[in-house]
């Protein structure tokens, strides 16, 4: 209230000037600070940089079509929480099954996803589960061609690195790992969710820690 008393009474080019330097140096809103950054095993974390949020983990294998089915209902909510500085998402792809095709489609998909820049990673995941392979546990998808010119779709150009599988071995090393009974699987600072992590306004509702919610 001070500062804008202090301008109001300042002539007009010095209004503009103080606007100016306010503009400089204000610091940023929590949705102005939030940044998708990758990790050096192959997760992404999408958060406010300099806030202190709660930590939402999910791990998910983007042949897994429940996996596919929690990205439908609450992706929107868990990437605007995140951008509201809320909470701090981490996406762990992971290789969780063991049996074919679905173990190789999971492989391609992941080893594909670290090609691609941070700036197109979520478009990108967006095209995996749009393209997931069906019948599940029986077809054959995410050839490399097919998840190159996904790549494209989301902004990337990454053709060689996405053909060449350069990631697979690394993949697989982290996936292995990752100690959870079965994907998709969101872990709230260090809990485990239940059903209410397919449930947009109950996911809500643990993140902000509302009176009532049982994780």
């Amino acid at each position: 209230m001070k500062t804008r008393l202090a301008v109001a009474v300042v002539a007009a080019c010095a209004v503009l000037a103080v606007i100016a330097a306010l503009g400089l140096t204000e610091p940023a809103t929590s949705s102005q600070g939030v940044r998708l950054v990758r990790q050096g095993d192959g997760s992404m974390v999408l958060a406010d940089t300099g806030g202190d949020a709660p930590v939402l983990d999910v791990y998910e294998d983007y042949d897994c079509p429940v996996c596919k089915e929690l990205h439908t209902r609450v992706d929107a909510t868990i990437q605007r929480l995140a951008r509201e500085g809320k909470v701090k998402v981490v996406f762990h792809p992971v290789t969780i099954f063991r049996d074919e095709p679905m173990r190789s489609n999971s492989v391609r998909a992941a080893a594909a996803a670290r090609c691609v820049p941070e700036a197109n990673w979520l478009a990108f995941r967006d095209e995996l589960y749009r393209m997931q392979p069906a019948p599940h546990g029986e077809a054959s998808g995410f050839t490399v061609e097919e998840l190159a010119g996904a790549a494209r779709k989301a902004g990337a150009a990454v053709d060689e690195c996405v053909t060449s599988q350069v990631y697979a071995e690394a993949h697989l090393q982290e996936s292995a790992k990752v100690r959870i009974d079965g994907t998709p699987t969101l872990v709230l600072d260090g809990r485990v969710l239940g059903d209410e992590a397919f449930d947009p306004n109950a996911l809500e509702a643990a993140v902000v820690g509302e009176p009532g919610v049982t994780v």
